[in-house]
């Protein structure tokens, strides 16, 4: 029996497409965080296992999700993505194997309508199948993982992520993502500075844009090299921001 568990908060533009294709799935679990949209009426359509919750970030929310999971097998999966024909076959084949406790996965992003074959964006493997008892999640408000307690194999066929649909659902992640990752960084005791926070910026883009090659993108992967470097100098700025109110 495979679980799918998705956390949400006003998905509406994303959620119909990401439920429909995983509606082949024996459970959906979906965790919604307050959403003012239509979001929880949309899930309702695909499932009777929506629960309405306080948020208390990324590791934390996703772990509640799983607490609901009924499966032998778990497939998590974020609002924005979409499990495709070739991807189902493949989990479908291997759940039934039983020579691994857990799959990384290919994820192929997409960025304002183009999908991103560089720059660190691909094959961008993330484990997100994996036997319900072995796994549980990291309690990280941003960037959270699967720590799973078995052996761990590769699929092929790649989830698609639509992550930025047009600049400005760019614009709002990246505001509130930098927010997420300065706190993050925050209370891990690391220090930040203007020129820490320039520096790191140009590095960023340095590294995405030349050093893995997001310039074969084209021109979406240089507004993605430039969005990049932009996130991480907010990140750092925020961070600033957090030292200097507790002085």
């Amino acid at each position: 029996m495979l679980s799918v568990i998705i956390i949400t908060k006003n998905e509406e533009f994303h959620i119909a497409k990401c439920l429909e294709s995983v509606k082949w799935a024996d459970e959906i679990i979906v965790l919604d965080s307050g959403s003012s949209d239509e979001t929880v009426s949309i899930c309702r359509q695909f499932t009777p296992y929506v629960f309405e919750t306080d948020w208390q970030g990324f590791g934390v929310q996703k772990q509640r999700a799983l607490n609901k999971a009924t499966g032998d097998w778990v497939l998590s999966i974020d609002a924005d993505e979409i499990i495709t024909p070739e991807l189902r076959a493949e989990i479908e084949y291997v759940i039934n194997q039983n020579q691994h406790d857990a799959f990384l996965l290919p994820r192929l992003s997409s960025y304002c309508g183009k999908f991103i074959k560089h720059g660190g964006w691909y094959p961008d493997y993330i484990l997100r199948l994996f036997r319900c008892e072995l796994g549980h999640f990291t309690d990280d408000v941003i960037h959270e993982r699967v720590i799973v307690e078995g052996k761990i194999g590769k699929l092929t066929a790649p989830i698609l992520h639509e992550s930025y649909s047009d600049l400005s659902e760019m614009l709002e992640k990246m505001n509130s993502y930098s927010s997420l990752n300065a706190q993050k960084l925050f209370e891990r005791g690391v220090k930040s500075s203007l020129s820490k926070a320039i520096f790191r910026a140009l590095w960023k883009f340095i590294q995405t844009y030349f050093v893995k090659a997001a310039f074969l993108d084209g021109k979406h992967g240089l507004m993605l090299a430039i969005s990049s470097a932009e996130s991480v100098y907010y990140k750092y700025l925020k961070l600033l921001e957090l030292q200097n109110k507790c002085r």
